[in-house]
């Protein structure tokens, strides 16, 4: 049943994040007007409330990201994320971070973020609607 549940909060939100890209590409200025001022508050706080879940802890470690036997040095991938596009723009270079001899992206592609946040396809039941499509892999 959690699986289902999420998988119905999932598509709620691709589906709303897919509207509110319509709207910006397609309405007119008043309606773009009229949706940034509705819109606009509600995604800040969305990115703030996210934000405030990966500060960095007394150690500078993401608590929402470490588990109990790895612990995820900040920033973390989702506040590496938000500076891509929220202060970047999308065009900071592509740079690769080393830590304790591993390697982690400091920027992630959007498209690589929405995959990796997404769950798999529920057991049993086959993905319907225009976000089926979501679930198949990324072919090379």
């Amino acid at each position: 049943m959690d699986q289902i549940l999420g998988q119905v909060l999932r598509n709620a939100v691709w589906e709303r994040l897919d509207m509110l890209s319509d709207l910006a590409n397609r309405a007119d200025a008043p309606s773009l007007v009229s949706v940034a001022r509705s819109e606009l508050p509600r995604l800040t706080e969305g990115w703030r409330a996210m934000l405030r879940a990966h500060e960095p802890d007394e150690r500078g470690d993401c608590p929402t990201c470490s588990t109990r036997w790895h612990r995820c040095k900040a920033p973390c991938s989702v506040w590496q994320v938000a500076h891509e596009h929220l202060v970047a723009g999308g065009l900071a270079p592509q740079q690769e971070l080393r830590r304790r001899g591993r390697r982690h992206r400091a920027s992630v592609p959007a498209q690589a973020t929405r995959s990796a946040a997404r769950d798999p396809m529920p057991q049993g039941r086959a993905a319907q609607g225009r976000h089926a499509l979501r679930h198949l892999p990324a072919t090379p």
